[in-house]
């Protein structure tokens, strides 16, 4: 059988201490995560974190550092995921637009908000990303050679 990882990307945006994220009913029951993704086929991986940012919230972003890249296997599936994330600040909001159809709504929270519910989050990287943002982990764009 053929290894292959997931690429993901993802979206982590702060704005006046709070930080963005999707409700989305996965596995039977209602999770907390960043906007992502997966990569389309020709597709940069900024644009990908841009669409997929866009479908699920409805927010226009400006990407402006790389966060990290992580290796993730979920425990549910055994899918191994490699998560390209970055950091990037709100533009614009369109109240009006259709969210993707797995995404309930989005939520503004801080990042304690965020830690009191660790069985809401997705998988560990949704605190860990905000958390390596905090610590001011970052890299510039122009690491991204696509």
């Amino acid at each position: 059988m053929d290894w292959q990882p997931q690429i993901t990307v993802a979206t982590v945006i702060e704005d006046q201490g709070r930080f963005l994220f999707v409700e989305e009913f996965k596995a039977g029951r209602m999770v907390l995560n960043q906007p992502a993704g997966h990569l389309e086929a020709h597709e940069s991986l900024r644009q990908a974190a841009l669409r997929e940012t866009l479908e699920e919230t409805g927010w226009e972003v400006e990407l402006t550092a790389l966060l990290g890249i992580y290796l993730y296997t979920a425990p549910s599936n055994g899918v191994t995921y490699q998560r390209i994330c970055f950091i990037a600040r709100p533009v614009r909001h369109d109240p009006e637009r259709e969210l993707d159809s797995d995404i309930s709504g989005i939520t503004w929270l801080t990042r304690d908000e965020l830690a009191a519910q660790p069985e809401r989050w997705r998988s560990e990287l949704v605190l860990q990303c905000v958390d390596d943002c905090l610590a001011g982990v970052s890299g510039p764009l122009e690491l991204l050679r696509d």
